[in-house]
């Protein structure tokens, strides 16, 4: 019986537009939230997942900036590699060590007339994107492996090869070929065969194995800087960081542009998802204000008939169970149509993105449901506190 009076109390003092206009409000309150946390799991997701990361664009190659001050010393110092590895950003670290020697490279094949003087630098093993295990040189051994970029290829195949009226070559074929390779020495010149083992998309230089440039510049070099680095390759798990771009630019070093060139878009990316994520707390709060606003004038609206209630016998423990009841469960019905709006979303945008290559989780994040279970126990939190409150004050 008291229930029933209650409830036709409560529904005749709430008022169906009042009450509608506070459920409208929560329920914007906690999509927008919830929205905002499972953007940003899709956000690291799509930074940081294996699936969404590039081996070749996670490599860098980074070197001084040319500039008329520092014409002749383009190598890097001891000192400026340690403090590139131990940025926060760097994972790990290689030396890029250059020939100090003259070479040259021909084609030991008629139907393939091709001479060129060229350069040779060499990287650690674990910074190739190329496994082979004919990456290895003695000076036993019979010829001197070679990584050639594919950028390369793609000159010789269409400027190079047009112009001088040479074959064209296929990755497959520039294998098969030995070429001959002759190092300028102070005795005069030593000649050895030479074989591309593989072709790269993360180094555009000639590479040949460390062992092979250690013991070649040990011997031929002519400089004394016969082991120093004129450029280093990092691997970063985001070469997109806004703090690697600015620490370039501070330092005076540059990489390629087109691994780097989202850094800025980051920056708005980022400012807009800490946006929409302060923006739905905000929303949260203004939303709780609201509706313990609502809740405190409903039952304000009552206060003579609930007086009423109590003074005939009936416990403000009864009175505020009551009033949980009303009031508290609607936040649950909003808070479960707003995860399955957002794992609906969620879905879609799974398969949109994957017919791009791009790869999201098909499901929401279990970030989400917590994020969902925490702002019903804060509403729930705030409500029996509101009604507590005013009860107490009403005895």
């Amino acid at each position: 019986m008291l229930h029933t009076l209650l409830s036709k109390l409560i529904k005749n003092s709430a008022g169906k537009t009042r009450f509608l206009m506070a459920l409208v409000g929560m329920s914007v309150a906690i999509f927008l939230i919830l929205s905002a946390v499972q953007l940003q799991v899709n956000y690291y997701q799509l930074l940081h997942a294996k699936d969404n990361q590039d081996s070749i664009a996670n490599f860098l190659v980074v070197n001084k900036i040319m500039t008329d001050q520092n014409i002749g010393s383009s190598s890097l110092s001891e000192e400026q590699i340690k403090d590139i590895q131990a940025q926060p950003f760097v994972e790990s670290l290689g030396n890029i060590v250059p020939s100090r020697f003259k070479a040259a490279i021909q084609s030991n094949s008629d139907r393939f007339p091709f001479y060129t003087d060229i350069a040779f630098e060499s990287v650690p093993s674990e910074f190739l994107d190329i496994t082979t295990k004919d990456w290895t040189w003695t000076e036993q051994s019979n010829y001197l492996p070679i990584i050639v970029p594919n950028q390369f290829l793609d000159i010789y195949n269409f400027q190079f090869s047009i112009s001088q009226n040479l074959p064209q070559l296929t990755p497959a074929v520039v294998k098969m070929l030995v070429f001959k390779v002759t190092i300028q020495t102070p005795n005069g010149p030593l000649s050895m065969n030479g074989r591309v083992v593989g072709l790269s998309n993360r180094i555009s230089s000639m590479l040949v194995p460390q062992s092979f440039m250690e013991w070649a510049n040990k011997r031929f070099a002519n400089s004394q800087s016969a082991n120093a680095s004129s450029r280093v390759v990092i691997r970063t798990k985001d070469p997109g960081n806004p703090m690697l771009v600015s620490y370039l630019k501070e330092k005076g070093l540059t990489t390629d542009a087109d691994k780097t060139r989202f850094s800025r878009y980051r920056q708005v990316v980022d400012f807009v998802v800490n946006i929409s994520g302060i923006t739905g707390i905000l929303m949260l709060a203004f939303a709780l204000l609201i509706f313990t606003l609502f809740i405190q004038l409903t039952i304000a609206s009552c206060k003579d008939e609930i007086a009423l209630l109590v003074l005939m016998g009936s416990s403000p423990k009864q009175l505020k169970r009551f009033l949980m009841r009303r009031f508290y469960p609607p936040n649950i019905w909003i808070a479960l149509i707003g995860l399955i709006l957002i794992s609906v979303t969620q879905f879609w945008l799974f398969q949109f993105l994957k017919e791009k290559q791009i790869f999201l989780s098909p499901y929401i994040s279990a970030y989400t449901v917590m994020a969902a279970i925490g702002i019903l126990l804060v509403i729930a939190l705030v409500n029996h506190q509101s009604i507590k409150k005013w009860l107490r004050q009403k005895k």
